[in-house]
């Protein structure tokens, strides 16, 4: 009976080694995604404020202003 037992033991400790290493990739995976979208963001982010930094320089028109070819 306890050899059967220490088996079963040993069995389960080599699904657990398994779903660990399974886990870890996975975490690993979603670290590289995570790293991938702040970069993302963070060129989003610059772009948009060289965007709103060039609409700051140049004049707005009135929106009710009619342009010249009317």
């Amino acid at each position: 009976m306890n050899e059967e037992r220490i088996i079963e033991l040993e069995i389960k400790q080599a699904y657990q080694e398994d779903l660990i290493q399974a886990m870890n990739q996975v975490v690993a995976d979603q670290q590289k995604q995570i790293g991938k979208l702040e970069e993302t963001c963070k060129l989003l982010h610059d772009k948009i404020k060289s965007l709103a930094s060039s609409m700051s320089e140049r004049p707005l028109l009135p929106l009710d202003e009619r342009p010249p070819h009317y």
